[in-house]
């Protein structure tokens, strides 16, 4: 009994894992996103999937992704974004289903 109530609190322990954005709904979707640090630690790319069921869900979750990378690294929400989801939706770099977006966290 013990071995199945440790297994269940792993268990629950793992689904809590991921990106933040797939726990929220954007537009009524969930979207897949992902951060990374490009040359340098402070500047990033995100990227949020699928845009085919929202563009303006995919925005947002990618904004939202962006955030929390820029609180949890650098303690501020600022962002200068280089390609943001303010930009109008024929400028937006979409490949495939996928959203992509560069900024920059307050150094």
């Amino acid at each position: 009994m013990r071995g199945i109530l440790g297994l269940v609190g792993v268990c629950a322990l793992l689904m809590g894992c991921g990106s933040d954005a797939e726990d929220i709904r954007f537009d009524g979707q969930f979207y897949n996103t992902s951060v990374s640090d490009l040359d340098e630690r402070h500047k990033f790319e995100v990227t949020a999937s699928p845009v085919s069921a929202s563009l303006t869900g995919a925005r947002e979750a990618a904004r939202y992704e962006a955030t929390i990378y820029c609180v949890n690294n650098y303690g501020s929400s600022d962002i200068t974004w280089v390609v943001g989801p303010d930009a109008e939706d024929a400028t937006l770099p979409i490949s495939g289903d996928t959203l992509t977006l560069q900024g920059a966290c307050p150094q």
